[in-house]
């Protein structure tokens, strides 16, 4: 597994708190995603159609921008094989009206507050003919983070965006939701 740092990388931290991206999911990010895949078609460890992405929260958004057929462009190579993205913020994708050239899976909580699950349903219903076999999951009772183990369920303040635009979202391990995640990404990833 590589796991690129789009922010440290750059000297920042979490941009949880702030309202302007300083490093933009569907521009830098997107960049970096490819850079890290073309990184990895190098190794000769690596099996390049077996190259996949997995994100959470803000890199699944990032992983959902690179994964658009538009993003192919800036690519060469072996493109990735699958994606799974937990707990993205679906807005300006549906809004941008996301398809994935990939097989693509979203895992999202129903009562999460920070990206709401109504967003990224209509996402994936309207990617429907055109776009790669995508799928989403959504968990009953299950809130951003629910796949953290021994997380409890707790509010954090001061976040950019939150559905009631309050700033305050929960957080916390779901059970049921994680035992069922840690059981379907990697059949996702292996199909």
């Amino acid at each position: 597994m590589l796991f690129p740092d789009s922010l440290g990388s750059r000297g920042m931290r979490s941009q949880c708190r702030a309202r302007e991206a300083k490093v933009r999911a569907g521009h830098e990010r997107v960049a970096d995603a490819n850079a890290a895949r073309r990184w990895l078609l190098e190794q000769s460890w690596v099996t390049p159609e077996r190259t996949s992405l997995l994100g959470w929260s803000s890199g699944a958004v990032a992983l959902l921008w690179t994964i658009r057929p538009q993003a192919a462009r800036a690519q060469s190579g072996t493109d990735f094989r699958a994606a799974v993205a937990l707990y993205p913020g679906c807005r300006r994708l549906r809004n941008a009206a996301w398809s994935a050239r990939v097989p693509t899976l979203v895992l999202i909580g129903a009562v999460d507050d920070w990206s709401p699950a109504r967003e990224c349903e209509q996402m994936v219903r309207g990617a429907r003919g055109r776009s790669a076999r995508a799928s989403i999951i959504v968990y009953p009772g299950a809130y951003h983070e629910f796949d953290r183990a021994n997380r409890p369920l707790r509010e954090l303040n001061g976040v950019a965006y939150s559905v009631d635009g309050s700033g305050r979202v929960h957080v916390g391990t779901n059970p049921a939701a994680r035992a069922d995640a840690f059981k379907r990404v990697p059949q996702w990833l292996a199909r």
